[in-house]
């Protein structure tokens, strides 16, 4: 991919979620919400403090992400559609 975030930005594709519920119903493709799962693809090296430092990340690429409905902004790189969001977006790291 040739696409590298810069400063404290991250690169995310969506996991997509299970198409049945618990119950096996199937969910039709209008019904569904976005996921707000998703898998670190890049990261920029880092914001910088106020002495000019950087400031490490927290996540690195392969992480599995939990990220708010509304966070960061569609893009599309080499025909996929993917998220460039803040760090500060992020809500946690799945293990």
């Amino acid at each position: 991919m040739a696409f590298t975030p810069l400063h404290d930005r991250v690169l995310v594709r969506r996991v997509e979620s299970d198409e049945k519920t618990k119950g096996g119903l199937i969910i039709p493709d209008s019904a569904k919400e976005k996921p707000a799962e998703g898998l670190v693809v890049a990261v920029g090296a880092g914001a910088k403090d106020d002495d000019g430092d950087r400031i490490a990340m927290d996540v690195k690429e392969g992480d599995k992400i939990l990220f708010g409905k509304w966070s960061g902004t569609e893009v599309t790189i080499d025909g996929e559609e993917l998220l460039i969001m803040k760090e500060s977006d992020i809500m946690g790291i799945l293990s």
